[in-house]
């Protein structure tokens, strides 16, 4: 049972503080915090003066131009995002309707993930959900994980093999890697060999130095080590890169669709690189969301129909 103690706290709680507490640690901007929940700027500053004093802590301080949490803070986000949804699924039961819904899901996916995945998923949205639209960030795989975590993504679609027990997974597909070479650039006899292929200079693709550790590892277990002689962290002008040059591209082999034939040429590797899954990624707290399942209902369907 709760004690005395936190039945006074309870009720000194409003909880339209909460929701806006949630919105202010998320947008980390008045401003933004209060076009997100429909209300003035200065009825979300008073809030967050009423926060502060209910809490004890500054909760966020200005810097430069928004507000960075307080260590207070960062440690209420995770149980009050969770709390929140929880409410909202028992004040909230009624069955999802995607056609009547206006919403907005923030997602995190390289430029690979949303070659993939939107032209189809947009069309789907269009078409089904008109009112629900998408905002996609950019992230490394730690910055993905991390943002899922703290509440700034409800979805992130990426390469998981270390995924934090309070995430939850889908897989989309299975993918292996391939190496891009300019056609003028191949071995006579045509057959990309690891002499071959250590000789040669290679292109990275990375993010905020997360890099592709997959071909690092399987490099390392091999006893080898590649030279890299452009690292960034753009899919879709890699291979742009290769054409005319000695350089090699080694990527997922979707993420080389389209490719010229005439200019380019696709083989394997001169070394066995693990496959490795392409998944979908979200936090437990959002398992009642119909919403989301909804969203990662549709992810599903879509890349499953674009791989037949």
């Amino acid at each position: 049972m709760l004690n005395m103690h936190v039945m006074n706290d309870l009720r000194r709680v409003d909880l339209n503080l909460l929701v806006v507490l949630d919105a202010l640690l998320s947008e980390q901007h008045v401003t933004r915090a209060a076009e997100r929940l429909h209300l003035s700027q200065p009825a979300v500053s008073h809030a967050l003066a009423r926060l502060r004093d209910l809490l004890a802590d500054p909760l966020l301080v200005r810097l430069g131009g928004g507000l960075v949490p307080t260590a207070r803070a960062l440690e209420l986000a995770s149980p009050l995002a969770e709390a929140l949804a929880q409410v909202q699924s028992l004040l909230a039961p009624a069955p999802f309707d995607p056609a009547s819904t206006k919403r907005t899901f923030r997602l995190a996916m390289s430029d690979y993930g949303a070659a993939l995945l939107l032209p189809g998923l947009v069309r789907r949205l269009r078409e089904q959900a008109p009112g629900i639209g998408l905002s996609i960030s950019h992230a490394s795989r730690e910055g993905m994980v991390e943002g899922v975590i703290n509440g700034e993504l409800d979805l992130a679609a990426g390469v998981f093999p270390d995924l934090p027990a309070e995430l939850r997974s889908s897989p989309l597909f299975d993918e292996h890697y391939v190496c891009l070479l300019d056609r003028d650039s191949l071995p006579e006899d045509g057959v990309l060999d690891l002499p071959t292929y250590l000789a040669r200079p290679h292109v990275l693709l990375e993010m905020r130095g997360s890099g592709t550790p997959e071909i690092e590892r399987a490099l390392t277990a091999i006893r080898e080590r590649r030279h890299v002689a452009i690292s960034l962290p753009h899919w879709g002008v890699a291979p742009q890169l290769i054409q005319g040059t000695d350089l090699i591209l080694t990527v997922s082999s979707r993420g080389l669709l389209g490719t010229d034939p005439q200019h380019l040429r696709i083989l394997p590797p001169p070394f066995h690189i693990p496959t490795f899954k392409f998944e979908l990624a979200w936090h437990t707290r959002r398992g009642a969301d119909s919403a989301l399942q909804w969203l990662i209902e549709q992810m599903q369907d879509v890349q499953g129909q674009c791989a037949h």
